[in-house]
């Protein structure tokens, strides 16, 4: 086979990491590279990613930039729909693969893409609006053009057949996977809790959160249920902070405004932006990990945590129950009392949270990037022949 791979996520030059879908795309070539010696991938890179594309040569792989990618700014539609289709299709492919929604509009050889979650159609008002042409037409043409769509959990296959009318074959569920020798975490607790008090100030213990700061994260219900927990019991929430870890999104402000009006800035910390190196020891030291999302496509975070052997705290909502099975407690995420509730008994049961977290862990190891990348060898290998 002759595959192509979109690889303009990778190391986006405007967040310098591998967050979302960069990070499902980095994993996914590079394990098919290790795994399909025979077959032949052309991974093409915005022209910025020259730093880490050379990390991806292989025997088995070309790489390819795309030089005009200079001008996106001036003509971005022109550029990602329009030259970048016709560089595509110069390489004469089996198949050509979009981790990230979408395919070039004018591409018209046969492709694959990968639906992370439809979180914009469920919960609109949760976007800004200038992605309306995005969603109104460029992803639902790439959906109804694709061979097959790779949905990341069966409850993101759900929605993709629900909102757009496919037939149920159409859509094949592919899990992401979690690199466990990363997040088995490296030194003594000791060690570890003194390079994140000099790192960025953690002096007690904590509840964490990894993700962006913006709205459906539901970060101002878990703000207020620790809020309520510190009311009803300060002897015990006095010995936590909240811990935020991630990006400032859209409505970030909203997120500190909560803070300031409860009066929890000596409770609650923004760490910002975490690199993943921190990460495994971040997640290893919490004491219980909270991810409140309304809405998740797959949660990634929750899977990272568990494999870190952090007890889950999370929504009972999406993909989250299917993602965790029996490994953690979940809440109705516009609950904020049952939260709090919840995250109280956490805290209090230390037996629990480590049955829990033992739980977690057995649960993490059911997922890898290596059967990530076998399950999507096939799919690609069924589309080439219908």
């Amino acid at each position: 086979m002759r595959i192509g791979i979109d690889c303009r996520t990778i190391l986006n030059p405007d967040a310098g990491e591998k967050a979302g879908i960069a990070h499902y795309t980095y994993h996914l070539v590079k394990n098919l590279l290790a795994l399909a010696r025979t077959d032949e991938f052309v991974l093409f890179f915005d022209h910025r990613a020259r730093g880490i594309a050379p990390q991806f040569l292989e025997p088995n792989s070309i790489i390819r930039f795309f030089s005009f990618s200079r001008y996106k700014k001036y003509l971005p539609f022109v550029y990602s729909h329009i030259l970048s289709a016709s560089t595509i299709a110069e390489e004469k492919l089996d198949l050509f693969h979009s981790p990230a929604n979408v395919v070039p509009f004018r591409y018209g050889g046969k492709f694959v893409v990968t639906i992370h979650d439809l979180a914009i159609y469920r919960e609109p008002n949760m976007f800004p609006s200038r992605q309306g042409f995005s969603i109104r037409y460029l992803v639902p043409r790439s959906i109804q053009r694709a061979e097959r769509i790779i949905a990341v959990s069966e409850s993101t296959k759900r929605d993709v057949i629900e909102f757009f009318k496919l037939p149920k074959e159409k859509v094949v569920r592919i899990y992401e996977g979690v690199d466990h020798d990363r997040f088995i975490g490296v030194g003594s607790d000791d060690a570890v809790a003194e390079h994140l008090k000099r790192t960025y100030g953690i002096k007690k213990k904590y509840i964490l959160y990894v993700g962006t700061l913006e709205p459906r994260k539901n970060l101002i219900r878990l703000i207020e249920a620790y809020y309520q927990a510190l009311q009803r019991g300060p002897s015990l929430m006095n010995q936590y902070q909240l811990v935020l870890a991630g990006s400032k999104g859209w409505l970030y402000e909203e997120i500190f405004e909560e803070v300031k009006s409860r009066n929890l800035e000596q409770h609650v910390m923004f760490l910002g932006y975490v690199p993943p190196g921190d990460l495994p020891n971040l997640y290893r030291l919490a004491t219980v990990f909270v991810y409140p999302s309304i809405y998740e496509g797959f949660g990634l975070p929750v899977l990272e945590a568990m494999a870190a052997g952090a007890p889950v705290l999370t929504s009972s909502v999406s993909s989250l129950p299917e993602l965790t099975g029996d490994a953690a407690v979940l809440v109705d995420p516009l609950d904020t009392e049952g939260m709090s509730e919840a995250l109280e008994k956490l805290l209090k049961d230390t037996s629990f949270r480590a049955s829990l977290a033992e739980r977690g862990r057995r649960r993490a190891r059911e997922f890898s990037w290596k059967k990530c990348a076998t399950q999507t060898l096939q799919l690609y290998r069924d589309s080439i022949v219908d």
